[in-house]
């Protein structure tokens, strides 16, 4: 790569950053890379458990953007100081390397100033967008580069942009999976029996958890064990619910071996983030997905959705409250857990959507550059 320094920008969730590594992941060991995230405590605490990224990190006191006058106060008030900030980084990386850095933003709040700086050094600039719908901050990036790459397909907006798609981004860990067996070894969990995943993302969703607590009350299900990550909700009780449902079950705040935990699941039900889409095309998981609920534009619906048309998930509106998420979903989740021969049809609907190698790609873009 000649010593070509790489920037990536983007944070706010574990779905901006895990792609970022895993895209640094594919470049070869002698590129200098440096990381830009946002001040969210989740971000540091993830990009210091990264070998790649735990000494190569800034955290800025980014802003969302908004059109209401106080997310566009808040996002002004901090807005100098940010492009400051990474202006201070791509000068400092040109003066040690002797290049001039590269900058991949990820999308997001965060990635906005920092384009902003590398326009003003004159600091080449890629987007990746993740969603299948572009954001307030994706879309003006688009409009200032013309290196657009969009994960899985085009977003609609910004018109006139032209958009290169590749495939789902996933780290370097599920290119090397566990089988099924080793990965549930791993979570203390009997090596043959069919396996549950529960995740809500790096951050939880408590609406899911609510849903699986309904469930697993109202439903025995000896025989199944269960693999929960229950972001900031208590393990204890989540545990105690399938205990007595007769399943045995890991639950942790936060699982560190993803790739494990996906290899490990013969059925998952999760959140249709960009980096949840990613895992489950990689691994061949069938899915219920319950996209996030208030997110206006319903881009994790669209995320999903060519998994569900591919006939490896299902699509359900999480209605907030337990009771119409388990009148609603409780019936599809009880049918895939009864419907061995239904799984199996849906994983192999998954594996024939082809490889996510989008990391890949895109450092093979970079290395290019």
């Amino acid at each position: 790569m000649n010593g070509r320094p790489v920037i990536f920008a983007g944070g706010g969730t574990g779905g901006h950053i895990f792609p970022a590594l895993a895209i640094a992941e594919q470049l070869p060991p002698e590129s200098r890379t440096h990381f830009i995230c946002s001040d969210r405590p989740l971000d540091a605490e993830l990009l210091r458990r990264a070998p790649l990224a735990a000494e190569r990190f800034t955290a800025l006191p980014a802003r969302p953007f908004g059109l209401r006058p106080r997310a566009a106060l808040r996002l002004a008030s901090t807005w100098g100081a940010c492009v400051r900030t990474v202006r201070g980084i791509i000068k400092g990386l040109q003066q040690e390397t002797q290049t001039p850095p590269v900058l991949v933003a990820m999308g997001g709040f965060v990635s906005a100033p920092a384009v902003r700086a590398a326009l003003s050094e004159r600091c080449p600039v890629v987007l990746v967008n993740l969603d299948a719908a572009a954001g307030l901050a994706n879309r003006w990036i688009a409009r200032r580069t013309a290196r657009c790459y969009a994960v899985a397909a085009a977003p609609p907006r910004p018109r006139g942009v032209s958009w290169r798609v590749i495939n789902p981004i996933v780290r370097g860990g599920f290119s090397d999976l566990p089988t099924p067996a080793e990965a549930r070894a791993r979570f203390g969990l009997a090596p043959d029996a069919p396996t549950l995943l529960v995740t809500g993302g790096s951050q939880g969703a408590r609406t899911i958890n609510a849903l699986l607590g309904a469930f697993f009350s109202a439903n025995r299900r000896p025989g199944w064990q269960v693999i929960h990550q229950c972001g900031r909700d208590n393990p204890g009780v989540i545990r105690a619910v399938y205990e007595q449902a007769g399943c045995t079950s890991h639950v942790e705040l936060f699982i560190d071996d993803m790739p494990a935990a996906w290899s490990a699941a013969d059925l998952a039900v999760s959140r249709a983030g960009a980096g949840s889409v990613a895992e489950v095309w990689a691994t061949g998981t069938p899915t219920i997905f319950l996209p996030y609920p208030y997110h206006a534009d319903g881009h994790q619906r669209l995320n999903a959705l060519p998994l569900e048309r591919a006939g490896g998930a299902v699509i359900h509106d999480d209605l907030i409250d337990p009771d119409r998420n388990l009148a609603s979903i409780g019936p599809t989740l009880r049918a895939l857990l009864d419907d061995p021969q239904k799984r199996r049809a849906m994983r192999s609907a998954l594996q024939n959507l082809g490889p996510a190698d989008g990391a890949e790609t895109l450092a093979g873009a970079m290395i290019e550059m």
